[in-house]
């Protein structure tokens, strides 16, 4: 059975299907976080993964759900004022609340919450609760890699910060694994498999690591709208698009 790490999807349902269908026959599947936000189908995304109960790291965009969406929660449960703007709404929250049918748009920039959105929020609440139980980071101990290192899968890269993976209570490692976009140089004995830093026409690759974001939600951009995965016991790369 073959290893296969996934890219940073951000709710492009397509194209992991589409994925799905380029790589190796009963592949084992990875994901460096970042299935929601952004594209249309965050919680098409979220439940695929979760029903076939495939490993997931924790991005930066589910701790921003995680934050964001449980105000969103209280606030519907409260009866308080939706927040309309946040640093996860403004950066594909919006998209994601669409997703699961818990809002309408109005125009361009207003959105109001379904009339009966209390019915519908169990879903959303429940995935959140999943996504709070994800990993920081995945070690490969027994998959072979050609660089003979260990394999760790994390949302960005953590080389920096590797030495401080012990301290579980330490927020300068969550954040840096979170959200670092710092390019790793190699001076740590890990091959480092990560996305959350788009990378334009293909993957990022060497000895010692494997940036696979490929921008896929920017359809519309030259030279990214691809989602990647890696292999890891033969080092290719697979790559599919929205259509």
């Amino acid at each position: 059975m073959k290893h296969c790490i996934v890219g940073d999807i951000h709710g492009e349902y397509e194209a992991l299907l589409n994925l799905i269908e380029r790589t190796p026959h009963e592949s084992n599947f990875i994901f460096v976080g970042d299935l929601i936000d952004r594209g249309c189908k965050s919680a098409h995304v979220v439940r695929f993964v979760r029903e076939r109960g495939y490993l997931v790291v924790q991005g930066n965009h589910e701790e921003m759900m995680i934050e964001y969406g449980t105000q969103f929660i209280n606030s519907i449960e409260s009866g308080r004022r939706v927040e309309k703007s946040n640093l996860w709404l403004d950066n594909g929250g919006i998209e994601t609340l669409l997703s699961y049918g818990l809002i309408s748009m109005v125009d361009e920039d207003e959105f109001l919450p379904h009339p009966y959105i209390k019915e519908f929020l169990f879903q959303f609440k429940d995935d959140i609760e999943w996504m709070k139980n994800l990993p920081l980071y995945l070690e490969l101990d027994n998959v072979p890699h050609s660089s003979k290192n260990s394999v760790i899968v994390s949302h960005s890269a953590i080389e920096s910060v590797w030495h401080l993976r012990n301290n579980k209570k330490d927020n300068f490692f969550r954040e840096t694994v979170l959200w670092n976009r710092n390019k790793p140089e190699g001076k740590v004995n890990i091959f480092n498999v990560f996305g959350h830093t788009p990378q334009k026409y293909t993957a990022d690759i060497d000895d010692y690591h494997a940036c696979i974001d490929t921008g896929c939600y920017m359809k519309h951009k030259k030279g990214y709208g691809l989602l990647s995965a890696y292999c890891v016991e033969t080092g290719e790369l697979f790559s599919s698009s929205h259509i």
